[in-house]
């Protein structure tokens, strides 16, 4: 059931820390043995490496939420970078089999240590790699977060899969990346479920696990690093995250949000509403929503951030956080990128001035572990389909996980009509999951590192 802004805060402040794969082939070979050359990896974040350290050597204390302010106190890709405890550090050659595709470590890029598996394929053929565990896991309870970077973002998707010792899988998958250019950094993914074979997999007897790159294009190439577990959440949760501060927010969604009783996050674009855009909420509009529940973040300059140099975007950045600050909006530690479009650089630059959001985006399910994902690279799943919404609040509700359904307006081919969004909170309410916004998240992010 869902529950507003006052009783979530009491919820989350009694909250614990706590298909597109099928059965392939056996290995066909081992990654060789390569020379022990030193790699460029070094470890210059404040991860805990498994030892529970929280970065402030408060070793599991929870982190306060900062001070509404232009600048952030810290990095929080940098704070956060390794959360949980790691499964694998990819710096044994032959932990690795290949099974699809071609693979090799690479002592060039690490995200940590000396070195990183590297996955390559070709026309629209996949590559996998798979490691045994030493003995059968048990993993109910339990995500899996792996560092990714990749020189081909448009046309892939990331998945790992785990299998149990009677060859049941599960299928995590991170079903897009980003619509910016080709080199969006070293990123952490914490992937949602997916798909699973038809004799469910048995969680308690985990040994194998699988990383997978889905390829629909000419080449991909991806390298993987620094394998984690994460403890699931304690249920199911959903963030209904719309975007560009069109007035269907205001009305008729927001007398929905009222009569349902549940509190969406809205991503309003500075100049829009500052010039009183026909269609877009006033700044009154936004703050009168505010006080009834609902989150208002930032969608920044409504432009393709990778085309703009290092100067502009800082500046931009500046000025919107500027703006959420004096307009007193309380979700301005949360950034939306427009469009979709993020690279290394703008990941680095909008770490200056937020904390959390970001985002990559799919129109297919596209989930994530709360305690394990990268900060400002959320997935969120397009809320074009209603049928594809309620798989999302299914999966959630069944897997312990969050999904992050994006809305615009309801005369737009991205969003799903305003019966089918009331049909879709019906449902939500119905569901055994819980309503939160990115406060609520990212909570449960730190308090979970």
């Amino acid at each position: 059931m869902t529950q507003r802004r006052n009783t979530r805060r009491r919820f989350l402040a009694a909250s614990s820390a706590t298909a597109f794969a099928a059965a392939m082939a056996g290995c066909t070979d081992f990654l060789s043995d390569e020379d022990d050359d030193d790699g460029n990896g070094d470890d210059d974040g404040n991860g805990d490496d498994g030892n529970g350290d929280d970065g402030n050597g408060e070793n599991g204390d929870e982190y306060d939420s900062p001070e509404l302010q232009v600048e952030t106190e810290y990095n929080s890709r940098e704070e956060f970078r390794q959360p949980g405890d790691q499964l694998n550090d990819f710096e044994t050659d032959d932990d690795w089999a290949v099974l699809e595709g071609e693979a090799e470590m690479d002592d060039e890029f690490s995200f940590d240590g000396d070195q990183s598996i590297r996955l390559m394929a070709e026309d629209e053929d996949n590559a996998v790699v798979a490691t045994e565990l030493d003995e059968a896991t048990d993993m109910e309870d339990l995500d899996l977060s792996v560092a990714v970077q990749t020189t081909t973002p448009h046309n892939i998707a990331l998945e790992i899969q785990v299998r149990d010792i009677y060859g049941g899988y599960a299928s995590y998958m991170l079903q897009s990346i980003s619509y910016g250019d080709e080199n969006p950094g070293w990123f952490r993914m914490c992937p949602g479920f997916a798909d699973e074979s038809t004799t469910p997999v048995e969680q308690d007897a985990i040994d194998e696990v699988r990383l997978v790159v889905h390829n629909t294009g000419d080449e991909a190439e991806v390298w993987f690093d620094d394998l984690r577990t994460h403890e699931k959440a304690d249920e199911g949760y959903v963030i209904l995250c719309w975007d560009d501060g069109f007035d269907d927010f205001y009305e008729p969604a927001g007398d929905l949000h009222d009569e349902y009783d549940v509190n969406a996050v809205q991503a309003a674009v500075r100049q829009w509403t500052r010039d009183q855009r026909d269609g877009i909420m006033t700044i009154d509009q936004l703050l009168e929503r505010q006080e009834a529940g609902d989150q208002i973040v930032a969608h920044g300059t409504h432009t393709s951030w990778t085309d703009i140099d290092d100067e502009e975007l800082d500046d931009t950045l500046n000025t919107d956080k500027n703006w959420a600050v004096n307009s007193e909006l309380e979700g301005g530690h949360y950034l939306v990128f427009p469009h979709n479009d993020f690279d290394q650089r703008v990941l680095d630059i909008a770490s200056n001035y937020y904390y959390a959001g970001g985002f990559n985006q799919s129109g297919s399910p596209n989930l994530t572990g709360v305690h394990g994902f990268d900060p400002l690279v959320m997935p969120r799943t397009i809320g074009h389909d209603l049928d594809i919404a309620m798989q999302c609040v299914d999966a959630a509700a069944e897997h312990n996980q969050c999904t992050i359904l994006n809305f615009h307006a309801f005369d737009l081919d991205n969003t799903m009509d305003v019966d089918d969004y009331e049909e879709l909170l019906e449902y939500i309410n119905e569901s055994d999951v819980e309503v939160i916004d990115f406060d609520d998240l990212w909570t449960m992010r730190r308090n979970g590192h």
